[in-house]
């Protein structure tokens, strides 16, 4: 097929010619496959008409909530306060069902898939008396897309619970299907038991090999208190499993010198970034009766500077947290063009959604566009950026040189 690709994701032969790109970074260029795997990309003469498809890899989601998507007609937070959010949740949370799970993260996958996703990494509420329903349905999704989709899982608890016997035993249950360990920090702050049950988590997720991947400093005031207290931890003592902050929203609120001495410590240690403009934004920030002109959110172009692997997910879909979504990424670099000025045009700006969330979740495909990659494309009907974000988008799925049927999967 011929199509426009972003050059920062094409990877030609040695010894090519460099292909002309227009002013939104986008080449013409004739791709092949055979056996499930890509031939090298050929740059279209100038001469050829231009084409009317747009060709990204299919793309990575870093962070979702399988386990309460489409939860807010039952348990909505019309309020859209982080303290209604956390109430809707734990009410459904204490009904949640095996089968209710089942049927809405089938559903959310099939979303994903139809909308070009290859991979998500999935929080799941991981203590109370929905906790052991979530993990046996996704345990069971997982299976049952495998080859469609990658699904990686995280359990999200209190980063206290991890001290506790029952922590110890959730850290081996997760290592054993390969999951990840997260935890809940945020305000109101107790700095010394903080840094204890920290302490306990980096040792534990050492000695399980399972990476983590937190839930930190999502909130409007003191500004990274969280990360302040990780970043002590790690000065202290090596860790070489992989670190994820996800949120970091109040970092955004902390004065620009400062800021950037915290990224660059962030990037000593190889800590990695997932923002969630959307869900922050509806969130936080709110005082009654007024509209927020600063809003928390990660820095991104900051920790790009310093260094720091950043990555941009969706987090929540019509649950308590946030009642929109629909798991498509290219809706989400939409969003972000004005919430965190993000163009996809530019290189920093694609890579959020592309190369790094791919690298963040230790895919085994970075996403590039090259002899020998994998035959897994999103084909918009599109000749330009701006016609691919401007509305929803035609678009075709390709996975391991097949095209995926939607009606019939």
């Amino acid at each position: 097929m011929e199509a426009w690709l972003p050059r920062s994701l094409l990877n030609l032969p040695l010894g090519s010619a460099i292909p002309s790109a227009g002013f939104e970074g986008l080449s013409p260029v004739r791709l092949h496959w055979r056996n499930g795997h890509l031939l090298a990309p050929e740059p279209l003469p100038d001469h050829v008409d231009p084409p009317e498809w747009l060709v990204l890899p299919r793309l990575a989601e870093p962070h979702v909530h399988l386990d309460k998507a489409f939860t807010w007609a039952s348990n909505p937070n019309l309020a859209g306060t982080y303290e209604g959010a956390m109430s809707a949740n734990c009410l459904e949370h204490s009904t949640r069902t095996r089968a209710g799970v089942l049927e809405r993260g089938d559903r959310a996958l099939h979303l994903a898939c139809s909308h070009g996703l290859r991979a998500l990494r999935t929080h799941i509420d991981s203590v109370g008396p929905g906790a052991t329903a979530s993990w046996d349905a996704l345990v069971e999704l997982r299976e049952r897309w495998s080859g469609l989709l990658d699904l990686q899982l995280v359990a999200l608890v209190p980063v206290s619970h991890w001290s506790s016997p029952e922590g110890i035993a959730l850290a081996q249950r997760v290592a054993d299907v390969g999951g990840l360990l997260g935890g809940v920090i945020g305000p109101p702050y107790r700095q010394r038991p903080l840094r204890r049950d920290l302490q306990v988590l980096l040792q534990l997720a050492e000695r399980s090999g399972c990476g983590l991947d937190l839930h930190i400093d999502e909130a409007s005031v003191e500004p990274a208190i969280g990360l302040v207290q990780l970043l002590k931890l790690l000065d202290q003592q090596q860790v070489d499993v992989p670190i994820t902050c996800s949120h970091l929203s109040s970092l955004g609120l902390v004065p620009v010198a400062e800021q950037q001495r915290l990224c660059e410590r962030m990037a000593e240690h190889r800590v990695q970034v997932v923002a969630l403009p959307l869900t922050n934004a509806w969130l936080l920030g709110r005082r009654a009766g007024t509209t927020p002109i600063t809003r928390p959110l990660a820095p991104i172009r900051g920790l790009q500077r310093a260094g720091v692997r950043v990555a941009v997910g969706c987090d929540n879909v019509a649950d308590p947290w946030f009642p929109a979504g629909c798991f498509d990424s290219v809706a989400l670099m939409a969003s972000c063009l004005t919430l965190a000025q993000l163009a996809p045009w530019q290189r920093l700006g694609l890579a959020p959604f592309t190369t790094a969330s791919a690298a963040l979740m230790d895919l085994a495909w970075d996403g590039v566009i090259a002899e020998g990659a994998p035959a897994d494309l999103l084909v918009l009907k599109a000749g330009s950026w701006s016609e691919a974000l401007m509305r929803p988008s035609q678009r075709r799925i390709l996975i391991s040189g097949q095209w995926w049927n939607t009606e019939a999967s």
